[in-house]
């Protein structure tokens, strides 16, 4: 699997997983529901500079981590400017991007291994319900792992556009992100398939 993950010694680098997946979880709800305007947005960015800052990337790693996703973050923006007012258009837009940018610090300071255990450690419970722990800590694995790889995708796709001349509209990236995402997700399954034949 790809591991975004970078070694440190910074706060948290050293804060247990599953506390930080809960401090994720909290941020990015808080962002939902409290950033409703372009303010509220600015202010949430800085809070988020400030824990990159903490990591010990600075801003330089977090400028990267937009870039990484800056085809799917530019698609989003244009279509919704299509059916909603500039300000509104901005506040989910850049809501969006604050949660990607978090979600890219907590695999920038967590290891995936740790990751899965304390997914699989929560949803224990769940067995009762006939909910397979292992798989869904499979899952949140392959959820959290293939979002680079599908920001490398538009980015492939957007460069090698921009070789033809082919000027930025959201269907000329859409339709073959999801033929390549559907395709990167069929040769996982297939890998997954032959693995769990051996």
């Amino acid at each position: 699997m790809i591991s975004l993950y970078r070694p440190g010694s910074s706060a948290l680098h050293r804060m247990r997983a599953g506390l930080k997946i809960l401090l994720f979880a909290a941020a990015a709800l808080a962002i939902g529901v409290l950033a409703t305007n372009p303010v509220a947005v600015g202010i949430a960015g800085l809070a988020v500079v400030a824990a990159y800052l903490v990591a010990g990337f600075g801003v330089t790693e977090l400028v990267r981590q937009v870039l990484a996703a800056r085809w799917v973050i530019v698609v989003m923006a244009v279509t919704q400017l299509v059916f909603l007012p500039a300000a509104v258009a901005a506040t989910n837009t850049g809501r969006v991007t604050l949660v990607i940018v978090l979600a890219g610090l907590l695999t920038l300071t967590t290891r995936v291994p740790d990751m899965i255990d304390v997914v699989e450690w929560a949803a224990r419970p769940l067995r009762r319900f006939g909910v397979d722990p292992a798989s869904l800590s499979l899952v949140f694995a392959i959820t959290i792992t293939a979002i680079p790889v599908i920001a490398g995708f538009a980015a492939e796709i957007r460069e090698a556009q921009r070789a033809r001349g082919v000027l930025l509209a959201p269907h000329a990236l859409v339709v073959p992100l999801l033929v390549m995402s559907l395709r990167y997700a069929d040769d996982l399954g297939e890998a997954m398939v032959a693995r769990g034949a051996d």
